[in-house]
Formats: C-alpha cells, sequence, structure tokens
C-alpha cells in the first residue's frame, strides 16, 4: 500500500493521522504542506480543495479528512485489520487555541 499524506508540521487534525499509520503500523509519506509550497499546490491539485489533511492511499484521495475517518476508511475497504492498540493522541479533533498560537510564531504561512 502507498500512503501519501499531506499534513501541517503540528496540527490535531495532522496528528490524529500520523497517530493511525503509528497504531496501525503502516508506513507513509508525511508531506509538509506548510512549509513548502510545491508540496501544498500538489495537495490542492490532487484533492480538488484546499484544505487538510488529505491523505491518497493507493491513488485514492481522502480530502479533508480526521485520522479517526482515515481508519474507517482503512478497514471498510479491508486495507487494515481491527485492532485494541490505543493512539497517543486524539484521531479526532483540531489544535487547541493554545497549539495554534504556538504554530503561529514557528510556521512560514504562504496561502
Amino acid at each position: 500500500m502507498k500512503i501519501k499524506a499531506y499534513l501541517k508540521p503540528q496540527c490535531g487534525w495532522s496528528n490524529g493521522v500520523r497517530a493511525i499509520m503509528r497504531k496501525h503500523s503502516l508506513p507513509f509519506e508525511d508531506i509538509d504542506i506548510i512549509n513548502n509550497r510545491d508540496n501544498y499546490a500538489e495537495m490542492v491539485q490532487k484533492s480538488g480543495q484546499p484544505l487538510s489533511p488529505c491523505v491518497e492511499i493507493d491513488g485514492v484521495m481522502l480530502a479533508d479528512i480526521s485520522g479517526e475517518e482515515v481508519e474507517n476508511y482503512l478497514l471498510s475497504n479491508a486495507l487494515v485489520k481491527p485492532t485494541e492498540t490505543s493512539t497517543d493522541v486524539r484521531t479526532d479533533a483540531g489544535c487547541s487555541d493554545e497549539e495554534h498560537a504556538k504554530m503561529a510564531t514557528k510556521t512560514i504561512r504562504f496561502f
């Protein structure tokens, strides 16, 4: 399975996607859309919209999706098996106000 995840370096939604990848031991390409303009443009072109995270699994683009939704897709398509393993972060939540404030001082925004 080839997985490309278009993610922000620090984001509740993006961290939820990463947590699902760890939970199921799935190798994936973690593509930074905040600090690389070309990565962001590629995500928008492939997904047809500007919101993240977006996860491409074997050519199928899941746009503006949470980790929980990614896991549901993987399970419903028999790409992974159910597991009782827990994640270290929520897989269905955005960032807190504190996390947003912290990101605003550390990232380069171009959109």
